[in-house]
């Protein structure tokens, strides 16, 4: 879980990249990486930029160990001992920069851009695509739930279903940023700040000789924060019953029942009947919480139902990313040293959407100023200053060309920010409070059609003309290239 020793969380083919270079002397070539991802997941809008925080720790104290290098030296590819003594003195060196976690990002646009010699940067990838890939999933994930709680309390339930110890601790990290209110995780909850809250479970009703003195005796015990769940045995014959007969002793000495939790039946229905029964008893200030496998779709088709729900307790589907449990992000090489020159390049495929965009990028955030809204991301080289000069711009279209549109009166945001500059970490780790602010005033840039959970519209990631250009020049030099000669 921690990030220091953590040189080894690699894919060996990294190593071996390293190895080669290394033995052909072009390890301290320059290069640089970007690491995007090429589709949206769960057929959402728009994605959600989480795990910066865990790359920043990671890259600070990347180094290897003695026992790594041991380790290495086993290997039966008999690393030169040369190389290993390389490995010995490791640091990285480069520079990185990144969007800010909790920004809304899409499709095909830089969400780290890495630096340095082609050796340690090859080196960060596995590590920097783990953390990427899964707390955006997750954050994805959450922020879809929140649109669906429509301003209800979520609380991350998912650690025993998580993947392991670290999913369940950056999951619930992840969820936080996009909105979720509290987490069960102790340990996220000591290490990031994050609210902390439980109930019981259904043991400890069974261990006693009725249902109520379990009630009596959790309320006795935990009397300004009991929340009882109450379908055991039989939701409202049993479990609300003895829940409203708890919830008056409480009363009795000054106190308050802070919630009924609901596990199992009919959500809808065991809800609004729970709801009435509360009420008649004099407990509307009673909340009812619902867990049981719950995700967006559930949450608002029981919301359809009227059902009566204050707080969501969102576990497996939302740690697991249970309909989609990976986000594909890659890392791809855009410009490499050659002959002491940076030379843009670019990766063919077979299939169209995994041609790169060659050559060092930026993004911006196209801000209309008249109405405070995002029209399009822009993408382009580092050296092009149209947008912040505050040209007009032309957003051209990569995937369909003729459709282009120009744009003045604009704020252009700069999307990426320097994190580490010759190897020293730069920027300043913002507050897990300061992410969530930062998500939710990127929220307020879009409009709702490029928000919503069902059919989305699509929100435009545009590139420069000039770098367009360059992505045609290549593909057909390199068509030129490998085209076979005609016979006379």
């Amino acid at each position: 879980m921690e990030t220091s020793g953590m040189a080894l969380h690699t894919d060996k083919y990294q190593i071996n990249m390293m190895y080669a270079h290394w033995a052909n002397g072009t390890h301290k070539h320059r290069a640089v990486f970007e690491a995007y991802f090429r589709s949206l997941p769960f057929g959402n809008g728009y994605a959600v930029y989480a795990g910066l925080e865990r790359i920043a720790n990671y890259v600070s104290n990347l180094r290897f160990h003695e026992d790594d290098i041991r380790y290495l030296s086993e290997q039966e590819e008999n690393y030169d001992p040369r190389f290993l003594e390389e490995l010995r003195t490791f640091r990285f060196t480069g520079d990185i920069h990144s969007m800010r976690e909790g920004a809304i990002v899409f499709p095909n646009e830089p969400l780290v851009r890495v630096e340095g010699t082609i050796f340690e940067a090859q080196l960060v990838e596995t590590a920097l695509l783990n953390f990427m890939n899964f707390q955006t999933l997750i954050a994805t994930k959450a922020a879809r739930i929140k649109q669906a709680a429509d301003g209800d309390t979520l609380l991350e339930f998912g650690t025993r279903r998580a993947q392991e110890a670290d999913a369940a601790v950056w999951g619930a990290r992840a969820a936080y940023v996009s909105g979720f209110h509290a987490t069960s995780n102790m340990m996220a909850g000591k290490r990031f700040g994050i609210p902390t809250k439980g109930t019981h479970a259904h043991s400890w009703v069974q261990s006693f000789t009725s249902e109520q003195e379990a009630f009596d005796k959790y309320a006795e015990v935990l009397p300004d924060g009991s929340t009882l769940l109450v379908d055991t045995f039989d939701t409202l014959r049993s479990g609300v019953p003895n829940a409203i007969r708890t919830a008056k002793k409480l009363e009795e000495r000054g106190k308050r029942l802070n919630s009924i939790r609901l596990d199992s039946g009919d959500l809808a229905y065991l809800s609004i009947e729970a709801r009435k029964m509360l009420d008649e008893a004099g407990l509307d200030y009673v909340k009812i919480v619902a867990s049981n496998d719950l995700d967006e779709n559930t949450i608002t088709e029981l919301k359809t139902q009227d059902a009566r729900i204050d707080i969501w307790g969102v576990g497996t589907q939302l740690i697991t990313a249970h309909d989609q449990p990976s986000l594909g992000g890659v890392y791809k090489l855009v410009e490499r040293e050659v002959d002491g020159t940076m030379q843009p390049t670019i990766k063919i495929s077979a299939n169209p959407e995994k041609v790169t965009t060659p050559g060092k990028k930026d993004i911006y955030r196209i801000i209309d100023k008249g109405t405070g809204k995002a029209v399009a991301d822009y993408l382009c080289f580092t050296d092009e200053d149209e947008p912040r000069t505050g040209q007009r711009l032309k957003l051209f279209n990569p995937l369909h060309t003729y459709i282009r549109r120009y744009v003045k009166n604009y704020e252009a945001e700069s999307m990426l920010v320097p994190v580490f500059e010759n190897g020293k970490l730069v920027y300043e780790l913002p507050t897990l409070d300061e992410v969530r602010d930062y998500h939710a005033s990127q929220l307020d840039l879009f409009w709702p059609q490029y928000l919503r959970k069902l059919n989305p519209e699509i929100y435009r990631v545009n590139i420069s003309e000039k770098a367009w250009n360059l992505k045609q020049s290549l593909i057909d030099k390199y068509m030129e290239e490998t085209e076979e000669p005609q016979e006379n």
